[in-house]
């Protein structure tokens, strides 16, 4: 999984890619949330844009961001970010 954040020329940062290997969608992680955890779709997509917000967060200044039990976001040279799996980065 990559996620690309770069600043524009205004300084603000915008999302330019966020793929995996699963090719999931906000609103298919969103639905999945909402079944595992018995909320609706727009509570589930709510809570995700909040982590997505924190992690962002983070990383703008300067710091990490853990997901537990599946790995960790760093931030690194050009506005790129790297999303190292717990344990390396297998796949499977």
């Amino acid at each position: 999984m990559f996620v690309d954040f770069t600043p524009n020329s205004s300084g603000s940062w915008h999302e330019l890619a966020c793929q995996s290997e699963a090719g999931m969608k906000k609103s298919d992680i969103a639905k999945h949330l909402a079944r595992q955890s018995g909320v609706t779709e727009a509570e589930a997509a709510d809570r995700l844009d909040r982590v997505v917000h924190e992690i962002v967060s983070n990383l703008r200044s300067g710091k990490s961001a853990s997901l537990p039990g599946l790995g960790r976001f760093r931030s690194g040279a050009g506005g790129k970010v790297r999303f190292e799996r717990e344990g390396g980065n297998r796949r499977g």
